[in-house]
C-alpha cells in the first residue's frame, strides 16, 4: 500500500467535508485551490504536504541536512538562530531543554524556581526536527550518526544520514576515577541534580532531628562538603550558605550552630582563573562566613558518609557536591580514533572555523564541525564556559549562512576570535567577584 492510500485510511474519514475540516482544525491547510480540487487529489497533495513539514525530505534545501548533537550552551544557540532556509535541521540530545547552568546552584536551594532555568528544544525553533537520543558513534566516511534513544528506557538503535554535522554534546563531570564519587557524590550539571542537593539537604536536618540520632552523628549529618575550588564549587557554596542562614535556621533553630561547610581543592588556590586579589577577596569572604577552605587537599576516596583525605583520615559529611571540572563524554571518547584531540585528551580539536581535524593527516574534515565544551581550537584554547560556547556558536551560525549562500565555498567564511565580556562568581550575600580577561 502507498504512502497517499495509507495516509487517506488512516488519518481521515472518507468525507471531503469532514476531511477539510480536520486540515484546518490541524492548521495543516496549505492548498489554496480547495474548491477545484476532487477529494483524491486533495489528499495527495495534503498527504505531501503533511511529509515535507514533518522533515520527511529535504527538498528546497540547498544544503541538505544539518545535524546539531547537543542542547547546552552551544547547540541550543546554534538551532535557535540557524537559517532554516538552507538546511533542514536536525538535533539530537538525551534531553529535550536547555539549562541555564549558572543558575543552576540558585534552583538548588529555592532561589529560583527549576523552571526559570530551562527552555525547551522545540519553543524558539518550530522547523526542526528533534530526537531525545544519545549520539553513540558517527562515521565519518558514510556520514552516519548512530543513535540510542533515551525515552523510556528504552535503548532503541536507529542511524541518521547528515550532509553538516556540528557536535556540541558537551563535557562530563571529571570524577578522575576516585573511588565512591560516582555513587555518592553529587553533581551540579542538570535539573535533575538541583532537585537531589535540595532533597539532600532537607534530609540532612531532618536526620539530625530524629531523637535516635547521638550527640557524636548530628556533626556529621551536618557537614556539607563541596569538592572543587573553581566557579561552580565556590558560587555553590555561597548559595548554600545563604539558603540554611536565611531559610533553614528559622525551620532548625537548635541545629543552625552545629553546620559547618568546607570546600576542598586539590589546587594551593581556589578560583585560579581569576586575580590574586579577587581570591583573597573571596576566601576574606568565606572565612568570616564560616566556611572552611582546604586547597592543597587530595581526596582519596569517597564512601557512603565519610571522605577519605590523604593524609587526614575519614572525614565525615552530610552531603557531598563535586564540581571539579571536565572530562569527556562516550562520544568524543569514541571520535578519539578518528579526531585529534587537545593536549589533555578531553576536546575534540578544530581549527580557527570549528572543523575538526582528522587524527591521520591533521587536515580540517568536511562538512564536521564541533563547539561547545567538548572542542578546543588548535593553538587558541580558551576556557570552557557559556560565554565562549555561545560567542562559538553565534559565529558557525554565521559561517554556515555564508557557506550555504556561496555554493559551499569558505572564501568569505572568517576565522573565530573570542571576546570577552568579563565573568563573575557569586560569592554570597550579594555580593561577587569579578575575572579578568582571557589572553
Amino acid at each position: 500500500m502507498n504512502k497517499t492510500k495509507l495516509f487517506q485510511q488512516k488519518i481521515f474519514r472518507p468525507k471531503y467535508h469532514e476531511a477539510l475540516l480536520t486540515m484546518q482544525s490541524m492548521n495543516l491547510l496549505t492548498i489554496p485551490t480547495i474548491k477545484k480540487t476532487s477529494y483524491n487529489a486533495f489528499i495527495s497533495q495534503t498527504a505531501s504536504s503533511i511529509m515535507l513539514r514533518r522533515g520527511m525530505t529535504s527538498l528546497g534545501k540547498t544544503q541538505g541536512k544539518l545535524v546539531i548533537l547537543g542542547s547546552g550552551w552551544a547547540g541550543f544557540k546554534l538551532l535557535k538562530d540557524i537559517d532554516t532556509r538552507h538546511y533542514e535541521v536536525i538535533v539530537v540530545s538525551p534531553r529535550n531543554y536547555f539549562v541555564f547552568t549558572p543558575l543552576l546552584a540558585s534552583s538548588s536551594v529555592g532561589t529560583l524556581e527549576f523552571r526559570c532555568v530551562v527552555e525547551p528544544v522545540r519553543r524558539y525553533s518550530p522547523k526542526i526536527q528533534y530526537y531525545q537520543a544519545f549520539a553513540d558513534s558517527v562515521d565519518i566516511k558514510n556520514q552516519i550518526i548512530h543513535c540510542t534513544s533515551n525515552l523510556n528506557n528504552k535503548k532503541d538503535k536507529f542511524n541518521i544520514r547528515y550532509n553538516t554535522l556540528v557536535v556540541a554534546v558537551g563535557a562530563n563531570s571529571n570524577t578522575f576515577g576516585i573511588p565512591g564519587v560516582g555513587d555518592y557524590a553529587l553533581f551540579l550539571k542538570d535539573i535533575s541534580d538541583a532537585r537531589k542537593i535540595r532533597q539532600r539537604v532537607i534530609e540532612c536536618f531532618e536526620h539530625a532531628s530524629q531523637p535516635n540520632v547521638t550527640k557524636e552523628e548530628i556533626p556529621g549529618l551536618l557537614h556539607f562538603a563541596v569538592v572543587g575550588g573553581g566557579p561552580t564549587g565556590v558560587e555553590f557554596s555561597a548559595e548554600l550558605h545563604d539558603f540554611i542562614t536565611q531559610d533553614m535556621a528559622r525551620l532548625y533553630p537548635d541545629l543552625i550552630n552545629l553546620v559547618t561547610m568546607t570546600v576542598y581543592d586539590v589546587a594551593p588556590q581556589i578560583l585560579g582563573s581569576f586575580d590574586q586579589s579577587l581570591r583573597d577577596y573571596a576566601i576574606k569572604k568565606f572565612t568570616r562566613k564560616g566556611i572552611q577552605i582546604r586547597t592543597g587537599t587530595l581526596v582519596e576516596a569517597v564512601n557512603e558518609r565519610h571522605l577519605v583525605i590523604k593524609d587526614n583520615g575519614n572525614v565525615p559529611y552530610g552531603m557531598l557536591v563535586w564540581a571539579t571540572g571536565l572530562t569527556d563524554n562516550p562520544l568524543t571518547r569514541a571520535m578519539g580514533e578518528y579526531i585529534m584531540k587537545d593536549q589533555s585528551a578531553k576536546r575534540l580539536l578544530t581549527d580557527n572555523y570549528f572543523r575538526v581535524l582528522s587524527k591521520d593527516d591533521g587536515m580540517p574534515v568536511n562538512h564536521v564541525y564541533a563547539i561547545g565544551d567538548c572542542a578546543s581550537i588548535q593553538d587558541y584554547d580558551l576556557p570552557a564556559t557559556a560565554q565562549v560556547a555561545n560567542q562559538k556558536a553565534m559565529h558557525l551560525r554565521k559561517s554556515l549562512t555564508r557557506i550555504a549562500k556561496d555554493g559551499g565555498s569558505f572564501e568569505n567564511v572568517k576565522p573565530f576570535k573570542f571576546t570577552n565580556l568579563g565573568s563573575m562568581v557569586y560569592i554570597g550575600e550579594r555580593k561577587g567577584t569579578t575575572g579578568h580577561s582571557y589572553n
